[in-house]
């Protein structure tokens, strides 16, 4: 078998922000008019932090930039990139990326976004990774910071019970060993889901002066047995394009971290023979919390001891789009 090529790099810390404020999936369910248990058990779901307060996705995403860069011993100073990884922009103009750089105090060093909505974390990981290996970096910062639920729909019970707030930042720097790093990446489209999972205002091609723009059109709206039906014709084939094998189990992979879509999503791993104990999931007290779901999740599971130093992980999701997305990571 031919070597995978390795795109050196290594996580030198990880860090989370949650707002305060606990929301059950009672409160949300109330909300929405459905009974309790039909909602847990449908989503997944049983509580999500969301903002309240004077708390924003920016001072979330900010507080866990902080507190990665203050674990890794490092300063602000030190950090060469500052990539924002989020799905839920801040504002259009400027990228969302100078807004962290004037919060964290940046100035010189390159800041800039990468979005590829759920997924936007694996594409700030793949080209941080192709910095740090080619040597334009050393330190590169990747914050991905979520506030979902101001955009969300009561009317729509679906998304409305799965979307949960919160920031989370991965501090990455050189390989410290041979092999530690990127061995494959894989991103793939499927345009027919454009349509599944979408804002359609706040852009130009719905703006709030068009005399046809609704107020839903600013909310999220999710077609979620769409995205799931398109998911299940489309990932096996992705995944085996990623690596052969992985549609029928785990070949090399110690630990998967998915996006954390929805419960019917976790449940559709269960069919490419992935062990349970093997999967990490943060939906239950976190819900999906769209781009920071795989930091989120990759954080929790290095932080509780499941995924060490040495072991090989799976960073698979899918986003909006139809985006289809995963990466194996040596750590």
């Amino acid at each position: 078998m031919t070597p995978e090529p390795v795109l050196g790099m290594r996580p030198l810390a990880t860090a989370q922000a949650l707002p305060q404020r606990v929301v059950s999936t009672a409160e949300v369910a109330a909300l929405c008019g459905v009974p309790e248990a039909l909602a847990v058990r449908r989503s997944g779901v049983h509580e999500r932090r969301w903002l309240s307060g004077d708390e924003t996705a920016l001072s979330l995403g900010a507080q866990a930039a902080r507190t990665a860069i203050a674990r890794a011993g490092l300063t602000i100073r030190d950090v060469d990139v500052v990539l924002n990884a989020s799905g839920s922009q801040l504002q259009p103009i400027p990228d969302g990326a100078a807004l962290y750089a004037r919060e964290l105090g940046v100035r010189g060093a390159a800041t800039y976004s990468l979005h590829g909505t759920c997924l936007s974390f694996l594409l700030a990981a793949q080209h941080a990774a192709l910095l740090i290996h080619t040597r334009q970096a050393r330190h590169v910062l990747i914050i991905s910071s979520e506030a979902g639920s101001p955009g969300l729909n009561p009317q729509q019970p679906e998304s409305t019970l799965l979307i949960g707030d919160g920031a989370a930042a991965v501090l990455l720097g050189p390989a410290a060993r041979a092999g530690q790093g990127l061995h494959a990446t894989r991103i793939e489209t499927y345009p027919e889901g454009a349509d599944h999972t979408r804002i359609r205002g706040g852009g130009t091609l719905l703006t709030p002066q068009n005399p046809a723009a609704r107020a839903s059109d600013f909310t999220f709206d999710m077609r979620g047995l769409q995205v799931l039906k398109l998911a299940s014709r489309v990932v096996p084939g992705f995944l085996e394009r990623l690596r052969p094998g992985l549609s029928r189990g785990l070949p090399g992979i110690t630990h998967v971290i998915p996006h954390q879509a929805s419960q019917a999503g976790l449940d559709l791993l269960r069919r490419y023979g992935w062990p349970e104990e093997r999967v990490e999931v943060t939906l239950r007290t976190l819900g999906n919390v769209i781009a920071a779901s795989l930091p989120l999740t990759l954080h929790q599971a290095l932080t509780g001891g499941r995924l060490r130093e040495g072991d090989t992980a799976l960073l698979v999701g899918t986003g909006a789009g139809l985006i289809a997305g995963g990466m194996i990571w040596r750590l």
